[in-house]
């Protein structure tokens, strides 16, 4: 055949041909469904199709003259040429011997007598899917075609999309010669995910470049629905290293709102409508777990095999369905990812937000920046010329029509959508901060309002009311002097980690489980353990609320915790993530949902029931046990050994020894798989007895703000005696001094994680002359105290701007 090729005789190299889809589809059929990844069955229609049914139907001309009158940055002159070609086009006749292959092949794939075959038509240009050029959305797609009439009007249908107002407007701005331009033409079993569930997934962290998770986004229905943002799909995350190496780590499932899905009408009328979804389905995940990693390892082998044939790593960009319910899982589409790929290596630009202000909305973060402007709140594809140069645009969602105004816009928000759908995948490739996900943005926001639109937060993105101020900085890592002196980060929120560990760094040596507790958890861990024996009927109701799947409500802890735990541990891998257990107060967790009437009323929490005393405490015991549960599925069955532990507020050996009993009892032996164990050093009892802790634990982390409170006799939160809290005192230096002494006589690491270093440099010039192994600062103070760190040692300066 001239004109058709069979998915199994194409590859990589048959592009020109063939199109990026095309040649992708066949590159898997051909090198992965022998390891296990199902593609489905299909044919391409060729390059040289398109260009004899241009030639037989006389288009050439046409498009040449059309094109000439589009005017740069004109929609109206635009819009009016693409409409001629395109009306040109399916005014056109399908060539005899092109319409005849389509038949043969389309016919082998089913006939009249047994049911004609449903197919996907898909739009394949030629100068698609290149490192340099996303094309998301700028072709059409055609669902549940049945027929060979049915097939070659999609076809023809597939060629006038080339001419949509968006194509044309992309191809221009990315400088591509539409004489170098045709069109191939996809035709795939359909995959009956209108009765299951599709997506989309990358391979690596769409908003930071992070490139050892694979990203997956999944809805019910037809996977246009995630694209097009047209729900709030669930998303799965999976760490990639230890994946390969057998072991099962998704870092987190996020609960989409999946309101509606995306169906198709039958009997070939190539339709689609939208049906909602029930409350049940909207609360439970669409994917289980076995499912998340297939389709995880799949990734992997696509990744692996593109990053192969290009001779560099190669992120990929995939679709994927479920063939009806419980049905096999398919690989619809493989392409390189166009965004993360593009940005310079060894360049950090960190955009720091200097105030607050009310919240509007929030949703999704896309972009990792931050911008302020007027809203244009626009409802429909009509409104689109309402939007002025540099307005935040502000809608229900959006589709490829809109992509030549978004080019306006200084940033984008929207009600719906996920960080795979259209809204998202432009706004990242324009370089435009955008909160997706909102659900209230078009409700909340009005035209004319200022508003900042902050994306530089973590996961999510907030949009204040007003302008705020901010500040760019910008860090040149490359050349970058290493300083002998360990410098790591404390973390407190899985949600920034990603991006956190693109900065020079050494590892975590500080992560607080508090934040994670507190915010993706909100419930005492006791009122989990003891729910089935709870009186309080509302108390029970709102931890139902809150726990919505959990038939076993203290599992619900373990796996948020083990979640936002392994997030941290799989950015920083393989570096040391050193994890600190529960150092709530008193107070604080009577703050949680369901935690006053287990916890005593003190009059000085900070000084009473803490840390190390809780665990072993039976008012406390089982919920330590599902914090050592937490740490246990994080190392054994996500693989991160990284993972290392720590005890705070250890008032004496003995409460040392019953904590490591306690853990041991919950499987966490210090030693085994090389698991550390360390101890706050935050008493003086810890200085004191620095000798006999060391023979318990493998290291020390000093806390300089307890430290200082327990030396001076400060209460660090009163305001009265504030000027007399300072880390620098003589007797609180000499006691670090001293610590830092002991624990090098004795073989051991010594830290310290406290707030001193990142605020005073002289401070982290004494820690380096001291010999401490490791400072661990906030993020903020990094740049900044290596700079001192390095002329404490002698190495000269950082090379920093901003």
């Amino acid at each position: 055949m001239r004109y058709v090729r069979r998915y199994s005789e194409l590859g990589l190299k048959d592009l020109p041909e063939v199109g990026g889809k095309n040649a992708s589809l066949g590159e898997l059929v051909q090198a992965l469904a022998p390891q296990g990844v199902r593609i489905p069955e299909g044919f391409a229609l060729t390059a040289a199709a398109y260009r004899t049914f241009v030639a037989d139907n006389g288009l050439e001309p046409i498009i040449r003259e059309n094109l000439a009158k589009v005017r740069p940055g004109d929609p109206v002159s635009l819009a009016a040429a693409g409409l001629q070609i395109r009306q040109a086009f399916l005014a056109g006749a399908m060539p005899a011997e092109v319409g005849r292959e389509i038949r043969e092949a389309y016919g082998a794939m089913g006939n009249a007598l047994a049911g004609w075959a449903d197919v996907a038509v898909r739009s394949s240009a030629t100068a698609e899917d290149l490192p340099e050029a996303s094309f998301a959305g700028q072709q059409e797609t055609y669902l549940h075609v049945q027929g060979p009439v049915q097939v070659e009007e999609a076809c023809r249908h597939c060629f006038a999309s080339l001419f949509t107002d968006r194509a044309i407007s992309y191809r221009h701005d990315q400088g591509i010669d539409p004489a170098n331009l045709a069109l191939s033409v996809g035709i795939q079993r359909m995959v009956r995910s209108d009765r299951a569930v599709a997506g989309v997934m990358f391979t690596l962290d769409t908003e930071t470049g992070f490139q050892d998770v694979v990203l997956i986004n999944a809805a019910y229905g037809l996977g246009e629905s995630v694209v097009q943002g047209l729900v709030t799909p669930d998303e799965f995350l999976v760490f990639k290293p230890t994946l390969k190496r057998g072991y099962r780590p998704i870092l987190q499932k996020r609960l989409g709102s999946k309101e509606t899905k995306l169906i198709y009408d039958e009997g070939g009328n190539r339709r689609v409508r939208t049906v909602p979804v029930t409350e049940a389905e909207r609360r439970r995940f669409t994917l289980d777990d076995e499912a998340i990693l297939t389709l995880a390892r799949w990734a992997c082998l696509v990744e692996d095999h593109y990053s192969a044939q290009r001779g560099s790593h190669t992120a990929m960009d995939l679709e994927w369905a479920q063939d009806g319910p419980g049905g096999p899982l398919y690989l619809l589409q493989a392409r390189p990812e166009t965004v993360q790929s593009r940005k310079a290596p060894g360049h950090l630009e960190l955009y720091h937000l200097e105030g607050k202000g009310r919240i509007c909305c929030e949703g999704r973060s896309v972009g990792e920046r931050i911008a302020a402007g007027r809203v244009r709140v626009l409802h429909n594809v009509h409104e689109l010329d309402r939007l002025q140069e540099g307005e935040i645009l502000v809608s229900e969602r959006t589709d490829p029509d809109w992509e030549p105004v978004m080019r306006k816009a200084r940033a984008v928000v929207t009600n719906r959508g996920g960080r795979t759908c259209h809204a998202a995948i432009v706004s990242r490739e324009l370089g435009l901060p955008a909160v997706v996900g909102t659900g209230n943005a078009t409700d909340r926001l009005v035209d004319g309002q200022e508003v900042t639109v902050s994306c530089a937060e973590g996961e999510t993105g907030f949009v204040y009311e007003g302008v705020l101020p901010y500040h760019v900085e910008r860090v040149d890592l490359l050349g970058l002097p290493k300083p002998g002196t360990r410098l790591m980060v404390n973390v407190a929120k899985p949600d920034g980690a990603f991006a956190l560990s693109f900065l020079p760094q050494d590892g975590v040596g500080l992560a607080r489980e508090e934040f994670i507790i507190s915010s993706s958890i909100g419930i005492h861990p006791m009122a989990l353990v003891e729910f089935e024996h709870l009186q309080d009927l509302t108390l029970k109701k709102a931890i139902d609320a809150r726990t919505p799947g959990y038939a076993n409500k203290a599992q619900f802890f373990v796996d948020r915790l083990a979640e936002g735990i392994s997030v941290i541990a799989a950015a920083f891998h393989p570096k040391d993530v050193i994890l600190r257990f529960s150092d709530f107060k008193t107070n604080e967790y009577a703050g949680l949902l369901g935690g006053e009437p287990y916890e005593p009323k003190e009059e000085n929490p900070m000084l009473g029931f803490r840390g190390a005393s809780r665990y072993y405490d039976p008012r406390y015991r089982p919920g330590f046990a599902l914090e050592c549960r937490a740490a246990l599925k994080v190392r054994e069955e996500m693989g991160l050994w990284n993972l290392k532990l720590m005890i705070p507020f250890c008032r004496t050996v003995d409460e040392g020894r019953r904590v490591l009993h306690e853990m041991a009892l919950n499987g966490l032996r210090r030693g085994e798989h090389g698991l550390e164990v360390y101890v706050m050093c935050e008493i003086p009892s810890n200085v004191i007895l620095a000798e006999a802790f060391a023979e318990l634990f493998d290291g020390f982390s000093i806390g300089s703000n307890d430290l200082t409170q327990l030396v001076l006799g400060v209460d660090r939160d009163s305001e009265v005696v504030a000027h007399l809290f300072d880390e620098r005192n003589a007797a609180v230096m000499t006691l670090i001094a001293q610590v830092i002494k002991a624990a090098k006589a004795k073989g051991r690491k010594v830290g310290i994680c406290g707030q001193a270093p990142s605020d005073y440099p002289e401070f982290a010039r004494f820690l380096v002359k001291q010999g401490i192994d490791s400072i661990s600062l906030n993020p903020d103070s990094l740049l900044r105290t290596t700079l001192t760190v390095l002329e404490a040692e002698g190495k000269g300066a950082l090379a920093h701007s901003s």
